[in-house]
């Protein structure tokens, strides 16, 4: 498929106008335009991969002009990126650095650092020296599909040379950083009426006296080589073998749990991105797939993110028990540790080993599977890993597939200036985990939503009305994921989890919250609203929490339950009887189930919480409520020990304690501001 040249006049037109009146100023806007208009199409680059710079001039604080290179800096995203995140280096001291022989990546970074024109700007790209080696204003350094095919092929260079003649030249593999810099600008200069340059094993470069000739230049180089791989493409069509729907559930879950299991610590949970694409799964299904499993990546900045290579699993792998599937894992664990002793020896400094666990599972059948520590990394994971299977596709088919080795891998895998990309920060409480949350649509489904969202657990919000749930996820975060089905059907536990197994391969926390408060006395109370109420306010909790549990065995990880009761369940309320009941039940149930399911590591504990504003308790209901008791609105909500109104946070919170506490379970916390009729002990 070609690529389309999406440069628009009027837009380009537009941001210079907005940007300012200097040659600075267009220039940063036309970099941050192009910029972003290749970024947005993964194919060309993919989640801060590449980069692009302009060569232009701005006064320093003499009022002086000075040559400047404005490149992208580390952490930002082509397809987002802003004027901040492409920060002025003095270029003249950039310049001078080519005539030295040798230096250092720490050395480089403090040059690039010492010559920012603002001090608190992000680190350059490593690849900056290349970028002002080269002799032109605009360059940009793409990662595109079509290219890493060429860049991996066996001869690339016969290949480039038969599409574009003269046009482009070729770099032999150098790690990125000085040494390349330096070669490139050589090879440039040797032929200094090229266009661009094709990176061996790396990528794209090609440059412009303007913005849009260089990108144009993006897409047209592109696209000449996408119609020559057209031709040798296979057009056959296979038909794949797939599992049984729930076969392959729980083979994710059981894979999910044997995954945390090899890595030693229960507190380091994984998050699945599957993709079960048609080309996903003919991929897998080619008859070399075992021997590209072991070839390597399409471009070596994929290693920090995928690993050198998956874990491939076959079509029979799908059936195996938990430890069958340990085993797997702990066979590519010792493969992994095996190559990092072969190729630490040969480092000149010593290196610590990074996770040996697997970031990405080839499973015939199945699809691909990133393995993440939130949602977000194993999104990024499947995305590199779907340009790379493209990419060896397309190689193999093309004449092959012949990536960059082991060592040159380990290198980049393990260089300082690569791991910076990814940062170090330390995980939420919550990262990894994943919460199923009923009533999500409510108030405080919504609070609850908010506050785990907060310590980085993946949320999932379940209710029966879907435009509750949009307005809810609007409030919230666009990344917490709605399902929309009524709690008290019988097949709502099977299609809840089902769907979040495949979203994530499992889950941790069910947050029982969904409920409805009936009001009746006693004398009048209808059988079929009592029925109704139990439904949903005990029934539909006890089938979810069923299904958890054993969901949560198959999984094998340490799972929780967590149920929103109610005072009502031991201070009942005059006329809510058909509310007290059901909610009292439910309280019996958190015992019977701590008491059933502690030996297999599933803490179950619940909240008792009183007068919080929510859809139980509405504005007219604390009006009533109010009234009977000859209070105002306020006084009402506050009338307790404390004198102050609960809300909906404060029972958020409480779960969230409850999900830390790691040695409690069969507990009910109150979160009422203190009722001595409706304590516990």
């Amino acid at each position: 498929m070609l690529f389309l040249n999406n440069w628009c006049d009027d837009e380009w037109a537009q941001r210079r106008l907005a940007a300012g009146t200097s040659e600075f100023d267009h220039d940063l806007a036309d970099r941050v335009y192009t910029s972003q208009l290749i970024g947005r199409v993964p194919d060309l680059v993919m989640h801060g991969g590449g980069n692009t710079s302009c060569k232009t001039v701005t006064s320093n604080l003499f009022g002086e002009q000075v040559d400047v290179l404005c490149v992208k800096g580390s952490g930002w995203d082509l397809g987002t990126i802003e004027a901040a995140g492409l920060p002025a280096v003095n270029l003249e001291p950039l310049l001078r650095l080519r005539q030295l022989l040798k230096l250092s990546d720490e050395d480089m970074v403090n040059v690039q650092r010492a010559n920012l024109l603002d001090s608190s700007s992000p680190n350059p790209s490593v690849e900056t020296l290349l970028h002002a080696f080269l002799p032109h204003k605009f360059i940009d350094h793409t990662h595109s599909t079509p290219f890493l095919v060429l860049a991996n092929l066996p001869d690339p260079e016969a290949a480039m040379r038969e599409i574009f003649g003269e046009k482009l030249a070729i770099v032999p593999y150098v790690k990125p950083g000085f040494d390349l810099a330096k070669l490139a600008a050589k090879v440039h200069d040797e032929s200094p009426q090229i266009e661009g340059l094709l990176l061996a094993k790396h990528g794209h470069f090609t440059w412009g006296d303007n913005a849009k000739q260089s990108y144009d230049r993006v897409i047209e180089h592109t696209n000449r080589v996408e119609v020559w791989l057209d031709q040798y493409r296979s057009q056959t069509t296979l038909q794949v073998q797939t599992p049984q729907l729930l076969d392959e559930q729980h083979f994710l879950q059981r894979l999910r749990g044997a995954l945390e299991d090899c890595s030693g610590n229960t507190e380091a949970p994984v998050v699945f991105n599957l993709i079960q694409t048609e080309d996903a799964l003919r991929f897998l299904d080619r008859d070399d797939v075992a021997t590209l499993a072991k070839a390597g990546v399409s471009t070596p900045d994929h290693v920090i993110r995928i690993k050198p290579y998956p874990l491939l699993l076959e079509l029979e792998d799908i059936k195996k028990s938990k430890n069958e599937l340990i085993k797997l894992i702990e066979a590519y664990v010792s493969d992994y540790r095996s190559y990092f002793e072969r190729c630490a020896k040969s480092s000149g400094i010593p290196k610590k080993m990074l996770s040996p666990r697997p970031k990405l599972i080839w499973a015939k059948g199945v699809g691909l599977i990133g393995v993440g520590g939130s949602a977000k990394e194993a999104s990024v994971i499947t995305d590199l890993a779907q340009q790379n299977i493209k990419v060896m596709a397309d190689g193999a088919d093309a004449g092959g597939f012949c990536p960059v080795q082991e060592q040159d891998l380990f290198d980049l895998e393990y260089w300082s200036l690569e791991q910076a990309k990814i940062g170090k920060s330390k995980p939420l409480a919550m990262q990894g985990r994943v919460v199923v949350i009923t009533g999500g649509a409510g108030v405080i489904g919504q609070a609850i939503a908010s506050v785990f969202l907060k310590v980085g657990a993946e949320i999932v919000l379940v209710d029966k009305n879907t435009d509750q749930l949009v307005a809810a996820q609007s409030k919230i975060s666009p990344n917490i994921t709605l399902l929309s089905i009524d709690v008290t059907l019988p097949e709502a536990p099977n299609r809840i989890f089902e769907d979040v197994t495949k979203r994530f391969g499992g889950f941790d926390i069910l947050i029982s919250n969904a409920g409805a408060a009936v009001q009746s006395s006693f004398e009048e109370l209808d059988q079929k609203a009592l029925r109704e109420s139990f439904e949903l306010n005990f029934f539909a909790h006890f089938s979810l929490a069923q299904a958890a549990f054993k969901i949560f065995k198959a999984q094998g990880v340490v799972g929780q339950i967590l149920f929103n009761v109610s005072k009502q369940a031991v201070n009942p309320g005059k006329n809510f009887g058909a509310y007290g009941l059901p909610k009292s039940t439910l309280f019996f149930l958190i015992r019977q189930m701590a008491l059933e399911c502690g030996a297999d590591g599933v803490r179950v504990n619940g909240v008792n919480a009183d007068r919080i504003r929510s859809g139980l308790l509405n504005d007219k209901m604390i009006k009533e409520r109010a009234k009977a008791r000859g209070v105002d609105d306020a006084s009402y909500l506050a009338g307790n020990l404390l004198k102050k109104e609960v809300e909906a946070h404060h029972v958020a919170e409480a779960f969230l304690a409850l999900a830390l506490s790691q040695r409690t379970t069969g507990h009910v916390m109150t979160v009422d501001g203190g009722n001595i009729e409706a304590s516990l002990r």
